[in-house]
């Protein structure tokens, strides 16, 4: 549990509180920047629909591999080491990118911005534990605002930027954001450079039976139930929701855009307000219910009344969003120890996104079946549905440690009452 004591912002804070905020900035920016330039680049570089397809599905892939792969990176190296390999790997993407020569340069150097991306990620709700304990919600409402800034500010600027000079350096330029955001780090590591590597063996390393039984934990469980809806939906809208616009209600391509862009604007307050609620309210469960129900009647919207109350519908879709944050607060919340955060970001990330990048595959292949989107949208719906369970299942406190911990003290009494 999040240690409630008033700490100072000195001693390394003001540097981390900089930092959290500039790798948040970057978390984003290698998915949002290369779709809007696709043509420019495709007049250099010949780039059919399945490469196109691939590397759409690439992120959740990637993300979902990074979260297994985190927690032994956060073990091998520390907290701090992690996040200075992660911005490496997202400069080293952009760079590659750019230079690319043909599409196997720029899929590699996706793959990579892609891996640092994920083991960001996982790494960042332990960051923000380890350094504001006494401020987990605050400063998860603050950096989930900036994730979603981070995909908005690339998507806008992607293509006046190719413009104005060439889509190579508006793939370039978000390098200089992941170089900006390694200069608190690599200070943080340099004045605490013997407390980095003692935190790394004493603090970091999650305990063997938390990285391998996270599955029998029903808190570990839900949370991640609660990620993989809002993975799951939100990836199924970026890549379905405007041609499902178009075809149901009869909006323009433009529109449907537009109508896109709305459901991410309206997370950014949910995304404020969200993790300060979760710090208050005695029963969770009341928000995870609310995101699922905002979900529900997004889609029943679009099903019985697609044309008439579009705006409404799609604003809808975009609340609930609120899971999102509401499963980075639970990470820290629901964990006494740095290593069970760890542990049980990689887990419940590393599940979501894989879930996440299935998402818009299954809505595509049952428009394709079915040649309409009754099937996908009911889909969808029961996704939402899922998430009632963690909304009971969490509604009273319980951590992960000490579900884990309850086999082995069984075990232990039953041990000493045999004769």
């Amino acid at each position: 549990m999040p240690d409630s004591r008033r700490l100072p912002l000195w001693a390394g804070r003001t540097a981390a509180l900089l930092g959290i905020v500039l790798v948040a900035f970057t978390l984003r920016q290698a998915v949002a920047a290369i779709s809007p330039i696709l043509g420019d680049i495709r007049v250099d570089i010949p780039i059919s629909d399945i490469d196109v397809g691939w590397l759409g599905t690439l992120p959740p892939i990637l993300f979902a591999a990074s979260g297994f792969m985190a927690p032994r990176v956060g073990r091998s190296i520390g907290l701090d080491g992690g996040v200075v390999l992660a911005l490496v790997l997202i400069t080293t993407g952009h760079l590659v990118r750019a230079l690319a020569p043909g599409f196997a340069a720029l899929l590699v150097g996706s793959i990579i911005a892609f891996v640092g991306t994920g083991i960001g990620n996982v790494l960042l709700p332990s960051v923000v534990r380890r350094y504001f304990p006494d401020r987990v919600a605050l400063l998860t409402a603050v950096y989930a605002c900036i994730v979603g800034v981070s995909t908005a500010v690339p998507a806008a600027l992607a293509a006046p930027v190719a413009e104005l000079s060439s889509w190579r350096f508006s793939l370039g330029i978000w390098s200089v954001s992941s170089i900006v955001a390694l200069v608190p780090w690599l200070l943080i590591i340099a004045r605490e450079r013997r407390r980095r590597l003692s935190d790394a063996v004493a603090v970091e390393s999650p305990p063997p039976a938390i990285v391998t039984r996270l599955w029998r934990s029903r808190v570990a469980l839900s949370i991640t139930v609660v990620f993989s809806t809002s993975a799951i939906c939100t990836y199924a809208g970026f890549a379905w929701l405007p041609e499902i616009l178009v075809d149901i209600a009869g909006s323009t391509p433009t529109e449907a855009g537009v109508m896109l862009a709305v459901t991410g604007i309206i997370s950014v307050p949910g995304a404020l307000v969200t993790p300060l609620l979760v710090a208050r309210l005695r029963n969770v469960g009341w928000l995870i219910a609310a995101g699922s129900a905002s979900f529900v009647l997004g889609y029943l919207g679009l099903l019985l009344a697609p044309g008439s109350l579009i705006l409404l519908w799609v604003l809808l879709i975009g609340m609930g969003s609120i899971l999102f944050p509401v499963s980075l607060v639970l990470i820290n919340s629901r964990t006494r120890t740095h290593g069970g955060t760890v542990a049980l970001s990689g887990f419940a990330q590393g599940v979501a996104y894989a879930l996440g990048g299935l998402g818009p595959l299954l809505v595509g292949l049952l428009h394709d079946v079915t040649g309409a989107w009754t099937l996908p949208l009911l889909f969808l719906l029961a996704v939402a549905l899922v998430a009632t369970i963690p909304a009971i299942t969490l509604a009273k406190p319980a951590f992960v440690e000490d579900e884990l911990a309850q086999p082995l003290r069984s075990g232990a009494r039953g041990l000493v009452r045999r004769p």
